[in-house]
């Protein structure tokens, strides 16, 4: 009896499962660009918390995660369908609406973008290279929302309400925590599990860059007197 059963359906993880025509060397490129939501995900936060330990880092990631978590909870209510492409791509059984890809770099770039503006963080000292820095994560934004139609994924209306949904949860996010949050930032730097995994803020200091630099040949003339 168990060999005249169907086998079960297959369904694949998607998180770096993404499909292009065959041949199609722009869909392929955009293909690699539809999956910098991982990289930067895997590589640029956890590297972040492995050797920075910044607590802007931390509450950037956290806000990054509450919105994904509320897209999935718009997507599951709202039931929207993908495009009628969905069927090569394999992935009819998920919902559309609002794009993830789309609501997730755009929450990272507006993030990001303020606050390099702002200062926050102290990566760079020059107004002019606070806005070369500021700018530097939008076209990657910008072409992941386009992947996301090229590549049949969503529809222009889909990756939109996850671009403009992703820009205004960012900048609330961002006056959250640089308003709200940040009178806490002191207590988890000298709380028990702060002081254990080395937590620390350094957006107070201008220069980032330079108080590093500075502190690190101090250091080193020291070492060599000694």
């Amino acid at each position: 009896m168990d060999a005249l059963q169907p086998p079960p359906s297959l369904k694949a993880v998607t998180l770096t499962h993404v499909r292009y025509r065959r041949g199609d060397s722009l869909g392929h490129f955009l293909a690699w660009v539809s999956l910098i939501p991982v990289f930067i995900s895997l590589g640029g936060f956890v590297s972040h918390f492995l050797f920075r330990r910044e607590i802007q880092g931390l509450c950037f990631a956290l806000g990054l995660l509450f919105s994904q978590f509320l897209n999935e909870l718009i997507k599951s209510s709202v039931h929207q369908s993908r495009p009628a492409t969905c069927a090569a791509l394999e992935m009819c059984d998920s919902h559309g609406w609002p794009s993830s890809h789309s609501q997730y770099m755009f929450f990272f770039a507006s993030y990001f973008s303020l606050q390099c503006l702002t200062g926050v963080g102290g990566g760079a000292s020059s107004r002019l290279s606070r806005i070369v820095l500021a700018l530097f994560p939008w076209p990657a934004a910008i072409l992941t929302l386009y992947s996301r139609v090229y590549l049949g994924y969503h529809s222009l209306a889909q990756v939109f309400a996850g671009a403009i949904l992703g820009l205004f949860l960012g900048v609330l996010w961002f006056w959250i925590v640089n308003n709200l949050l940040v009178d806490y930032f002191p207590a988890i730097e000298e709380s028990v599990v702060g002081r254990f995994l080395y937590i620390k803020d350094t957006s107070h200091i201008p220069s980032v860059l330079k108080f590093e630099y500075d502190n690190a040949r101090a250091a080193r003339k020291k070492l060599a007197a000694d």
